[in-house]
């Protein structure tokens, strides 16, 4: 019997776990998985915190429906009647700029009328049309793109607080084809963003018109998604329906080769015997494991830089806002001199996240562009949040409720180079058959992303297999 071992139980090692178990069932493949976790408790970052009656997401809050990945997880998991979307007033989503919060423009009437951008702001973002697509092949940043392609304004106040939202990152560092290759190919396949909307807006209506497509209320972003019970309930339901084996609170210090598979060395002292291994951790942590076995590929992990993050979770009493919370939240761009990143108004966006009459908000600080945030005390990030929430919102009472999670090293970010890093661990990896990669190093950090990344080496392993057993 082959044994695999996935190191990591968060989203994205059960999902690769899950999948492989999957394959093995439909092929009549005789293996079997193990997944190994440092913590007492699986999920990763998918921790939904109940505590007094409110529902505190440590980590991410949900995923969008409109890939189909983790939609197909839910159904082979049979917990899709627990999905759970989000309200349709979540869809309202704000800036914060010039001292005030803006709705975010959906179409081009609320654009022209926003007064987010500026009437010149608003002209240089239609002059976008007569920008000429690049041609320069190098990798090119989000922060050069948004210049070069739509103007200052834009990327202070739309390009920059999406990116701190997604990535917690700074757009004169990232990465474009990494981070939004689609919308790299957009100006590639299409000249340009207006042109692209356009032709693509044509073709939609074209397929509509056929019966070849149906016009989606989600849009192209799709709609927010989670359940009853917070977006734990994946990851919970994911490690039970497991096959094989699961072990928590053991670290792996190290990976060996030895003939024909890997020996798996735990900080117990314990000696592990498995035939391929999947990592599904951090890459700092992955790059620690394997320094003696593959010192390249180390290396190249190590490269791969991470953002800090606090989650600043604050319960009211909904009668001492006087703000309308109908909508998402909003986000702040750099330039406005905010402590925080934004601010999301999570019982607005789904039901039972606060008890009855109260609200629950969810605020965020740090990330790339203010790394030094995780250091400091509690009180200091309870009161630099309370200062930002005055100023946007205008509350002034202290929170009836206070929760404060701190993530030392957040979300990995794509910066410049990242496309030719990727290239690079693939052929290093090439020395070191049988060990494979997952997780939000590589290919995207959100949870859709992690889910389609563990279908991907799912394949994998049952191709590495299948060659074995030939």
């Amino acid at each position: 019997m082959t044994r695999i071992a996935i190191i990591g139980a968060g989203i994205s090692g059960l999902a690769a776990a899950s999948s492989i178990e999957e394959h093995a069932r439909r092929s009549g493949l005789d293996l079997t998985t193990l997944v190994i976790e440092k913590q007492e408790r699986v999920g990763g970052k998918i921790w939904s915190i109940k505590e007094e009656g409110y529902l505190c997401e440590w980590g991410p809050n949900g995923f969008l429906d409109s890939k189909p990945m983790t939609l197909d997880l839910c159904r082979h998991l049979q917990i899709e009647e627990r999905l759970l979307r989000s309200d349709d007033n979540a869809r309202k989503r704000y800036i914060y700029a010039d001292k005030m919060l803006h709705r975010l423009p959906e179409n081009g009437p609320s654009f022209l009328s926003s007064k987010l951008i500026s009437w010149p702001g608003k002209l240089r973002l239609a002059g976008e049309v007569l920008v000429p697509k690049r041609t320069d092949p190098g990798d090119e940043t989000l922060a050069e793109f948004g210049r070069r392609r739509l103007g200052k304004e834009a990327l202070d106040k739309l390009i920059s607080p999406m990116v701190s939202g997604i990535f917690a990152g700074n757009p004169e560092t990232m990465s474009l084809k990494s981070c939004f290759p689609r919308i790299y190919e957009l100006e590639q396949e299409y000249g340009g963003l207006l042109k692209a909307m356009v032709r693509l807006a044509r073709k939609k209506r074209a397929e509509i018109k056929a019966g070849k497509a149906v016009a989606s209320a989600a849009g192209p972003g799709g709609v927010l998604t989670s359940f009853v019970g917070g977006i734990q309930e994946l990851t919970d339901a994911a490690s039970s329906s497991l096959q094989g084996e699961l072990i928590t609170g053991q670290q792996v210090e190290r990976i060996e080769k030895k003939s024909g598979g890997f020996l798996l060395q735990l900080a117990s002292g314990k000696q592990l015997d498995v035939d391929l291994v999947v990592t599904a951790s951090p890459s700092y942590a992955v790059a620690t494991m394997i320094d003696q076995l593959n010192p390249q590929v180390a290396t190249l992990l190590r490269e791969i830089p991470y953002a800090p993050m606090n989650v600043i979770c604050f319960g009211y009493e909904r009668e001492r806002i006087a703000r309308n919370l109908d909508g998402f939240g909003y986000l702040i761009p750099r330039a406005e001199g905010c402590h925080t990143l934004g601010t999301l108004w999570d019982s607005s966006i789904f039901p039972n996240r606060a008890p009855q009459g109260k609200v629950l908000l969810r605020s965020m600080m740090g990330g790339a562009t203010n790394a030094a945030a995780i250091d400091l005390a509690d009180d200091e990030v309870i009161a630099r949040t309370s200062a930002d929430l005055s100023r946007i919102m205008g509350i002034t009472e202290s929170p009836d409720f206070v929760r404060v999670f701190r993530h030392p090293r957040a979300i990995p970010q794509y910066t410049r180079g990242h496309g030719a890093r990727l290239q690079a661990l693939d052929a290093a990896l090439a020395t070191t058959p049988g060990l494979l990669l997952s997780g939000n190093a590589f290919y995207g950090v959100g949870l859709n992303d992690c889910v389609n990344a563990a279908n991907r080496v799912a394949e994998r392993v049952m191709k590495e297999v299948q060659d074995r057993s030939a």
